[in-house]
């Protein structure tokens, strides 16, 4: 059935990409970017590839006027999709940086998303929000801990959504990408040395990078990004599936394992 789809976020990576797909499946989109400069250009190459039915506007999930606005659009689908990612040792990163990631990657989308439900509730219309969880969500690597924290919440108040808006006919869903190789992650690794001071913090920065460039070298940590998106096609619009979407299935194999041991560790 084809539906009408709000993506936040979908100015590059996953959220471009997934949107075009579904286009192309013949769902109607409302593809959403934090920046200005990126909705002329978006508008653009959709007109080349000739998508109809693709609309391209600007949603700054800090500008409350902008959520007003995407209230009065109408939509089957609300794909939670935009965020950030701030990495580094956790003992030592600055407070207003974990402030800030918490901010645009759980508190920003919980505002907009209690705007979108609370509508459908009053509507009686049985909508669907997905949230772009992470691998992260599930399992806590050192020195990505403020990032995936943030996952890790919204895990949660999704788990809880899921609960609270069953009675009413709304489903909620996460994806849970693995590493790939979108630039997103890769432009995460970068954000700590903005802040890290090896007069300062204990952490080096030579250290810091090094862990991180031997994690972007294996094969678990580039992956093609391709898979996700064929498969956030077909999650984000469908009717059924399973809550959580972990891919690929190596990282879902790992992450069920990884849980079971956390039940034996050890201080």
């Amino acid at each position: 059935m084809t539906k009408t789809i709000l993506i936040t976020g979908a100015g590059s990576g996953f959220g471009k990409a997934a949107a075009i797909g579904m286009a192309k499946n013949g769902h109607s989109i409302i593809a959403t970017t934090q920046v200005s400069s990126q909705v002329t250009p978006l508008r653009e190459e959709i007109a080349a590839l000739g998508l109809k039915d693709f609309r391209v506007e600007r949603l700054d999930l800090t500008d409350p006027y902008d959520i007003k606005q995407a209230q009065g659009w109408e939509f089957d689908v609300l794909w939670n999709n935009a965020g950030m990612g701030e990495a580094g040792p956790v003992w030592e990163i600055p407070i207003e940086l974990v402030r800030k990631n918490y901010e645009v990657n759980v508190f920003l989308p919980l505002v907009l998303t209690q705007c979108v439900v609370q509508k459908w509730v009053r509507e009686r219309k049985q909508g669907k929000v997905v949230f772009t969880s992470s691998m992260g969500g599930l399992f806590t690597p050192a020195n990505w801990g403020t990032y995936v924290s943030t996952k890790h919440a919204l895990e949660s108040i999704a788990e809880a959504l899921q609960q609270e808006l069953a009675p009413y006919g709304i489903k909620i869903q996460t994806i849970n990408p693995g590493a790939y190789y979108t630039g997103y992650n890769e432009t995460m690794a970068d954000n700590p040395f903005r802040w890290l001071d090896d007069s300062k913090n204990f952490t080096k920065r030579a250290d810091l990078r090094k862990g991180f460039d031997d994690f972007f070298a294996t094969p678990e940590g580039k992956m093609d990004p391709k898979e996700m998106i064929d498969r956030m096609i077909d999650v984000v619009p469908a009717d059924t599936g399973r809550f959580r979407n972990v891919v690929p299935k190596v990282v879902e194999d790992m992450l069920k394992e990884h849980q079971l041991r956390a039940w034996e560790n050890q201080i």
